[in-house]
């Protein structure tokens, strides 16, 4: 089974939109160091995204300001993660890849997706 990884930004801001990404590491993969991007340098930050997206499946979508005034904060970033989630589950369809997923968010709800299971600090 494979597992897509989902976390969010853009929660705390007073405006603009919130982001969700998704991404699939392929089997085996590691990067020493891999923590949570906010403990991170921004050369660190930068090294690992380039390693990421260059080497992993991986997706970002987003709810915009009009959105979130309209179904609130927290139903947006409901609704980014599923997008993020979905795009990235048409690319490997896409690949004719039906696989099986679990889906793991780092917080404490899970998105109306299949196979999905919340862990809090789960940077």
């Amino acid at each position: 089974m494979n597992i897509i990884g989902v976390d969010e930004a853009g929660r705390g801001p007073l405006v603009g939109s919130v982001v969700a990404a998704a991404v699939i590491f392929p089997v085996n993969f590691y990067l020493e160091g891999l923590t949570d991007s906010k403990k991170l340098s921004e050369k660190k930050r930068e090294y690992f995204y380039s390693k990421i997206t260059e080497r992993c499946l991986w997706s970002v979508a987003e709810a915009n300001s009009i959105e979130i005034d309209e179904i609130n904060i927290l139903q947006a970033t409901m609704l980014a993660m599923s997008r993020a989630i979905n795009n990235l589950q048409n690319q490997l369809l896409r690949k004719n890849k039906n696989e099986i997923f679990e889906v793991l968010i780092d917080g404490n709800r899970c998105p109306d997706v299949n196979n999905c299971r919340a862990i809090v600090k789960g940077d």
